[in-house]
């Protein structure tokens, strides 16, 4: 994982963004915060397994049938499969040693 600190590229609103194998982040104290980097490597960890493009496909078409479903970007997107792994897990820092491939299909169906 390569940490880059940029202001720019982070959608308002957000701390940052995983793009393998970078984490672009808006500020450069997140690099200390291991929950927050938790997070974003569970969201490497996603694109590694679907070989990267095709997470972002799956990504915004999750991301747009949930935007159909409630009707608010910001539900929509913390119910997004990917989201939803990465926030129930990004306080536990042993998660990615034991996680199975393909883990977020786990939360494909689960409402919030």
């Amino acid at each position: 994982m390569f940490l880059i600190v940029t202001k720019h590229l982070i959608p308002k609103g957000y701390h940052g963004l995983a793009v393998f194998p970078f984490v672009f982040i808006k500020n450069s104290a997140d690099k200390e915060n291991m929950v927050f980097l938790n997070h974003e490597k569970i969201h490497l960890q996603q694109q590694m397994e679907l070989l990267i493009i095709p997470f972002f496909v799956f990504y915004l078409t999750e991301y747009l049938v949930r935007l159909a479903q409630y009707k608010n970007s910001d539900l929509a997107y913390r119910n997004i499969s990917f989201e939803r792994e990465a926030y129930a897990n990004e306080s536990n820092l042993e998660y990615l040693k034991k996680r199975p491939f393909f883990s977020f299909f786990n939360y494909l169906f689960l409402e919030k």
